[in-house]
């Protein structure tokens, strides 16, 4: 007769070599850049929980947009709240045992639903730090997630930050110590396809970081109105208020952010040869392209 303890031993062992073959093998990820699931994954998919914060406000834009500066024209407002990048997509949760879905499925939560509910709560303790109102989230890589910050927050407000893609390359042609081209561009259409996208699909409001620079005195009176608050001047002297440290992965770090003031956007190289497609999609944005 089998000895059941060995039996039991047996089965341990099995158990904990797929835990561990589990836990060293990388994640898949989507084509957002979001950790996929696993096969062996229950395909429960919760409701959605109650929000914290029901209308939170999302900028969308691609990297080197301007995107900082218009996060602290925002958040020189006195009831806005617009920190430095959040990052909310890298926020993830694991669940560390196999019963740990069965036990979230019991309180209607799947892995989706509980990084959700975490995502909330850290914009619900900014906001609620802050004193303000309304939050402002304007970390670029949010683009690429639109559709589940939507399914996330069906409220939430959004500002479709573009600017003129050639413009875009240059400014992370220049930035880059050894810039590749041709990488360059697939990233920033990346991005574009993905603005094109929520411009299309959400109710947005729609900017230009031209049109920020040139006149925002009238920019930041419409965004105003979006978000249905007063305009306030002291949002244009935003070197008087405290933005937090600019530095690498929160946003913008440059002497240009730093002054203190608003400067006029670097136009686009009109003889600069773009992509068929990034070409395309300046145009139908206005810009000008040869």
């Amino acid at each position: 007769m089998r000895d059941p303890r060995m039996s039991a031993i047996g089965k341990g062992l099995k158990r904990r070599g797929r835990l561990m073959a589990q836990a060293v093998s990388p994640p898949r990820r989507n084509l957002d850049g979001m950790p996929a699931p696993r096969a062996t994954e229950d395909p429960y998919v919760a409701p959605r929980a109650p929000r914290l914060v029901d209308s939170p406000v999302f900028v969308l834009s691609s990297v080197r947009s301007g995107s900082t500066l218009l996060r602290v024209l925002l958040n020189s407002h006195s009831r806005i709240r617009a920190p430095h990048e959040m990052h909310l997509r890298t926020l993830h949760v694991h669940q560390a045992r196999e019963f740990t879905a069965d036990a979230m499925r019991e309180l209607e939560l799947d892995k989706d639903e509980l990084e959700h509910v975490l995502w909330d709560r850290v914009l619900h303790l900014e906001l609620t730090r802050s004193g303000k109102e309304i939050i402002v989230d304007k970390t670029p890589p949010n683009t690429l997630m639109w559709p589940r910050l939507h399914r996330c927050w069906p409220h939430a407000r959004y500002i479709v930050l573009l600017r003129h893609p050639g413009a875009v390359v240059a400014s992370l042609t220049d930035r880059r110590t050894d810039p590749d081209h041709e990488e360059i561009c697939a990233e920033v259409l990346g991005y574009s396809e993905k603005l094109d996208e929520a411009r299309r699909g959400l109710d947005a409001h729609v900017i230009t970081y031209e049109d920020l620079t040139a006149d925002p005195e009238q920019t930041t009176r419409g965004l105003c109105a979006y978000l249905g608050v007063p305009w306030e001047s002291a949002m244009l002297d935003y070197g008087k208020k405290d933005h937090g440290t600019f530095r690498p992965q929160l946003g913008d770090w440059s002497e240009t952010i730093r002054s203190g003031r608003i400067q006029q956007a670097r136009p686009a190289d009109p003889t600069a040869e773009l992509p068929p497609r990034l070409a395309e999609l300046a145009r139908s944005w206005g810009y000008p392209v040869e």
